[in-house]
């Protein structure tokens, strides 16, 4: 079962220059970092990078994804949600959706990705064209019951390839900030 729900305006999602006050220096390098995450992620752990899937399959969408993919409300959509680790530790929780009717038959298998990144597709394949970066203080009920902490950084894009729309969203647990701080080598 997915960890999420849609209580209304529970988030408020802004770019950079909406944002106010703005996190420290170092929080705002992460969140608005326009390259892969993965990579990054796969960097600051010295190449202990791993994925697990916690859930994926066809649900409806949240308000304020409908709103993201420019669909009626209630759409139905492929849901990934995953948790990205670094040696072993959570360090992101990722949703990832997708719209059925542009998904379908274009060829994107969201649904085979298994514990492989998303961002290895949306970042190798160049017909995707990364729309702005939001940000927002993810709301607590929207996570996993083992991750519920209020005021986490959530950041999230919208990948476009054609009609097919993709809406990444990543939220940084602690331990990722606790890692960045002991190893800032590796950012």
């Amino acid at each position: 079962m997915p960890h999420s729900i849609d209580p209304p305006d529970a988030c408020q999602w802004l770019t950079q220059s909406l944002l106010s006050p703005l996190p420290t220096p170092l929080i705002l390098n992460w969140l608005f970092d326009e390259g892969s995450m993965t990579q990054r992620l796969t960097r600051l752990s010295n190449n202990g990078f791993s994925i697990t899937p916690l859930f994926e399959g066809w649900q409806p969408l949240r308000d304020d994804e409908c709103a993201a993919l420019d669909l009626p409300p209630a759409s139905v959509g492929w849901v990934r949600e995953t948790y990205l680790h670094g040696n072993g530790q959570p360090w992101l929780f990722a949703r990832c959706v997708a719209a059925r009717s542009t998904l379908q038959g274009d060829g994107l298998h969201m649904d085979a990705l298994g514990s492989r990144p998303l961002g290895e597709l949306l970042f190798s394949e160049h017909a995707f064209s990364r729309q702005a970066i939001e940000v927002c203080r993810y709301p607590r009920q929207w996570l996993p019951k083992d991750s519920q902490i209020e005021g986490l950084w959530a950041r999230r894009s919208r990948f476009d390839r054609g009609a097919l729309s993709v809406l990444v969203a990543e939220i940084f647990l602690p331990s990722v900030w606790q890692a960045v701080h002991a190893h800032p080598e590796n950012c």
